[in-house]
């Protein structure tokens, strides 16, 4: 089984990779090719989960390749196996451009993530990191001919790498600390190599999850694709940050610190975020912020320990999110316009993509009985037995949740008519096919049942798989508040004297994500850009100078040896060679006066002899008798002799 394990992780990076090699000699067939690697590493998936094999191969001294499907990794691989599948069904009615790269890419970024979740030592966690660093970067950065979306991805790619140096640290840490590079032997580190570690970690997976104060990658990360945002902001990339702190949850506790920092920190990201998402008026820009608000709850769980309900929460908000990122897609391909302000009333155009994203958004809000609603209050009740200020903190970031999901339904759904502000981002198709809108039934169907995972019976089989059956349980009351909340959430954004209200600088401070992109350009991508142009340079005045005269002095090295050739040897191998032929001439008329000689001399007797042979041949019998005669006379004279 564990050969599955090695394919299911193999299989799209090879495909991938020949996606990529090939470009558009394979353009035609790349999105079927996709969507039949992702079903098979779908099916893989799925009986991966219920084998649950380990697989490990030779990395380094000490420090094995290791993979392994326990029991997190088989309730989140196969989630993130389902939404690649249904993104490159989109894709293939959606991205129409450098199919062959795109479908590529998307299949290398799903091996990396596949490494990811099922990784159980660092070399395999690093390696399966970077990969999906590099792949995030060139596919937010996809339609490379515009400057602004290399931009965005250089931004992302940059803020994420800076975090992503906490692995290597609690890697050095590990060594340090006397365990072994296996995740979970990190928590058994001596001494304050532990607290590295534990700050490693949780720095890498603040800055994947895009919580703060990392979180401005997110919205630069928006130019790229929408199947990209789907995949990579719902199931994935973000999602993998939320993740390996679930993972990694038993060094948070053991560190104290990190866990309580986890725990305020993915509580504020809610909140804050959410308030972030509420002020936008880009449907992408308001689903980034709220994508950050949402993985919140997740580290909040880890944080307080409650992993099945961070687990369950990760995997419902992959199915939503994915949904609405879709269905963005979907809108701005066919009304050219991502805009909120011009989107109203795009839910009545194509009513079945309308039905969906109403789903998603009322998911989103927490409404009862969809999905978020369970999976939020497991999480909340965690952090209340935690603490009473987390558990506020988290239930007014729910009320938002309700906020900025009422805020997209109600001006979708809106009686107005359509037209006004299309096509200004780019030239609208103004139909949505049928590959577009068949992922959406089904992930809509994710965001509907989904919440089963936080709730009895379900919820308590994956408490006890997960080894937290005593995790606290949100109560009936709890639940009644969240649900209240969300209703109310909802219906605020309907009222026209709230939407009214004017925010004032607040709503800019808002709007621009608090600032936070302003101080990642200030603190990370220009300090980063600047020590590159600065390498750049000594690299122009020093190291290509140096290659340059050691070439030149090479050269001249190599002119002062030809004049010497020129000059001396040559004239030597001339000298030799006149001597030689001299020499030659020489040998040649003592060859004719002996050797020669003797053999034109036996040459000229040996064709007097043949002629003197043909002589004998006359054709007369007497003379052959004769001749014959004399032969045997001569023989018989030579027998008497030598006796």
């Amino acid at each position: 089984m564990s050969a599955l394990l090695w394919t299911t992780a193999g299989l799209p990076a090879v495909v991938g990779l020949l996606l990529c090699v090939l470009g558009r000699r394979a353009a035609r067939v790349a999105p079927g090719v996709g969507i039949g690697t992702a079903a098979v590493v779908l099916v893989l998936s799925v009986v991966l989960a219920l084998d649950r094999p380990a697989a490990e191969a030779p990395f380094l001294p000490g420090a094995a390749f290791g993979l392994a499907v326990d029991p997190l990794a088989a309730v989140v691989l196969p989630a993130v196996a389902a939404v690649t599948l249904l993104v490159l069904v989109f894709s293939a009615g959606d991205v129409s451009g450098a199919r062959a790269r795109f479908t590529g890419l998307m299949l290398l970024f799903a091996a990396a993530v596949v490494v990811t979740v099922t990784a159980t030592t660092l070399p395999a966690l690093l390696f399966a990191w970077e990969v999906m660093g590099a792949t995030s970067y060139a596919l937010i950065g996809f339609r490379w001919q515009e400057e602004h979306r290399v931009g965005a991805g250089l931004n992302a790619f940059l803020t994420t790498r800076t975090a992503d140096l906490g692995l290597y640290l609690a890697a050095g840490a590990a060594l340090a600390g006397g365990t072994g590079l296996a995740l979970d032997e990190l928590a058994a580190a001596e001494g304050p190599w532990l607290h590295v570690a534990a700050g490693g970690v949780l720095v890498a997976a603040l800055g994947k999850a895009a919580q703060l104060p990392f979180t401005a990658w997110l919205s630069a990360a928006m130019q790229g694709p929408s199947p990209v945002s789907a995949l990579l902001h719902s199931a994935a990339m973000v999602a993998m940050g939320g993740y390996l702190l679930l993972r990694m949850a038993p060094l948070l506790s053991a560190a104290g610190w990190a866990a309580t920092t986890a725990a305020w920190v993915g509580a504020l990201t809610a909140l804050l975020l959410g308030a972030v998402a509420v002020a936008q008026r880009d449907l992408k820009q308001l689903l980034a912020a709220s994508t950050a608000a949402q993985l919140g709850f997740v580290v909040l769980g880890a944080g307080v320990g409650s992993v099945a309900g961070g687990t369950a929460h990760l995997v419902a908000h992959a199915a939503t999110k994915a949904l609405l990122f879709l269905v963005a897609g979907a809108w701005l391909s066919a009304l050219g316009t991502k805009q909120l302000a011009a989107l109203r009333g795009a839910a009545r155009q194509w009513p079945l993509v309308g039905v969906c994203a109403a789903v998603g958004a009322l998911a989103l809000a927490g409404v009862v009985p969809l999905s978020l609603w369970a999976t939020k209050d497991a999480v909340l009740a965690g952090a209340r037995h935690e603490s009473l200020a987390l558990y506020l903190v988290g239930l007014a970031a729910a009320a938002l949740s309700a906020a900025y999901a009422g805020k997209v339904l109600w001006l979708v759904w809106q009686q107005l008519p359509a037209g006004p502000g299309y096509d200004t981002e780019e030239a609208g198709t103004r139909r949505v096919g049928v590959l577009e809108q068949a992922p959406l039934v089904v992930l809509a169907a994710g965001a509907v049942v989904l919440g089963l995972l936080a709730l009895p019976p379900v919820g308590d089989t994956l408490r006890r798989s997960l080894g937290a059956a005593s995790a606290p349980t949100p109560s009936v009351a709890e639940m009644a508040i969240s649900a209240l909340l969300a209703v109310v959430g909802v219906a605020l954004l309907a009222s026209a004297r709230v939407r009214s209200l004017s925010w004032g600088p607040l709503g800019g401070w808002l709007s621009g994500w608090l600032g936070l992109p302003r101080l990642t350009t200030v603190l990370v991508v220009r300090p980063v850009m600047a020590i590159a142009e600065g390498l750049a340079r000594f690299d122009d005045a020093v190291l290509a100078r140096v290659v340059r005269g050691t070439g030149r002095g090479a050269l001249l090295t190599a002119t002062a040896a030809a004049r010497f050739d020129d000059a001396v040897l040559d004239r030597g191998v001339r000298g030799a060679a006149a001597s030689g032929a001299r020499l030659a001439n020489a040998a040649a008329r003592a060859d004719d006066a002996g050797p020669d000689a003797a053999v034109r001399s036996l040459a000229a007797g040996t064709r007097r002899l043949g002629a003197l042979a043909r002589r004998t041949q006359t054709g007369w019998v007497h003379q052959y008798y004769v001749q014959a005669a004399v032969v045997l006379a001569a023989a018989l004279a030579l027998l008497l002799a030598v006796r």
